[in-house]
């Protein structure tokens, strides 16, 4: 198969641009009715039949086929081991990552106040940490050891009673920079199972699952419909669609950079979305090359090309203004 693909081209003074635009960026084009059917099938059968249910999702999605529950629960020594494992340069990366999302998250800590006007009324805000929060992290087409770090920190800064992480492991595959993530932040139960069926579990509890009381972290677009379904049984922090990239450039950019930048977000999903916008026509085509040049040099090539090809997209405007 050929590593060229060759991204959509729009003209912002093109009289349909505003329908084309719509069409590119629609979320019904990615979270489509049979996603949600999908989802919503997953959903109800987990909330039904627990455990069983998330081993034979695990077994059908991430091809993994295990006995019982206990094989996809992460002792804490896995995680300590993960962390012994990987090189001293990683390791000091992510200590160091760690130090300094705790730092900050610190400093955005609230605290409870009162006070009590003339006439007896007491006024003020009380601030309770949430008792157990759940993290999804990504861990099947491209694994974030960031994600562990950026979601369980500040958890921990809060007052978090317990954190339960949820990370897929397909065929098996396990990542020790997640592990070790996981160690480092301090995270205190870890279940390799993915997808809506982690969500659901999470959401609705099993007998090995603990039910939580809010669930962050990003995913694909099952996880993200789950995250969506589930909301009021439990709290979540957003409904994040597929990771997405916009860039305006001036064409001034070495053009392997700016493609790069959109590989960046391509390589998360299949729908994930990169746009490019620029007043330079000769710009864009030679981003176009570059695109074609450093393709075969990436790790994750079939999931940048069917991104590209399907969700990316290059616009050609008059001016940077038309841009803005």
């Amino acid at each position: 198969m050929s590593d060229k693909v060759t991204m959509k081209v729009l003209d912002a003074n093109q009289l349909d641009f505003a329908e084309q635009l719509s069409a590119l960026l629609a979320w019904d084009s990615v979270s489509d009715a049979a996603v949600a059917d999908v989802v919503a099938s997953i959903l109800a059968d987990v909330k039904a039949r627990g455990d069983d249910a998330v081993l034979d999702y695990t077994a059908r999605f991430d091809h993994l086929n295990v006995d019982d529950m206990a094989a996809l629960a992460v002792p804490t020594e896995r995680l300590q081991a993960a962390l012994t494992s990987i090189t001293s340069e990683q390791r000091e990366a992510l200590e160091t990552a760690a130090q300094r999302v705790r730092q900050y998250h610190e400093h955005q800590k609230q605290d409870s106040w009162q006070y009590t006007e003339a006439d007896g009324t007491v006024l003020g805000q009380k601030i309770s940490p949430i008792e157990r929060v759940g993290i999804y992290v990504p861990g099947g087409k491209a694994s974030y050891p960031s994600s562990v770090l950026m979601n369980a920190i500040p958890a921990k800064v809060a007052g978090v009673e317990q954190i339960v992480m949820t990370v897929p492991t397909p065929r098996g595959e396990v990542n020790e920079m997640v592990f070790a993530a996981a160690a480092i932040a301090g995270v205190d139960q870890v279940f390799t199972v993915g997808g809506a069926q982690a969500i659901a579990a999470l959401a609705f509890g099993t007998a090995s699952i603990p039910k939580v009381d809010k669930i962050v972290g990003p995913g694909n677009i099952y996880v993200a419909t789950a995250k969506r379904s589930v909301f009021g049984e439990v709290a979540i922090d957003m409904i994040a669609g597929p990771s997405e990239i916009l860039i305006i450039c001036d064409g001034q950019t070495d053009p392997d950079w700016i493609a790069m930048d959109l590989f960046s977000q391509a390589e998360h999903d299949e729908q994930a979305q990169s746009i490019l916008i620029s007043p330079d026509a000769d710009f864009l085509n030679r981003v176009q090359a570059s695109i074609d040049a450093l393709m075969p040099t990436l790790a994750r090539t079939d999931i940048v090309r069917q991104s590209i090809a399907t969700r990316g997209a290059m616009i050609k405007v008059e001016s940077l203004e038309q841009a803005l």
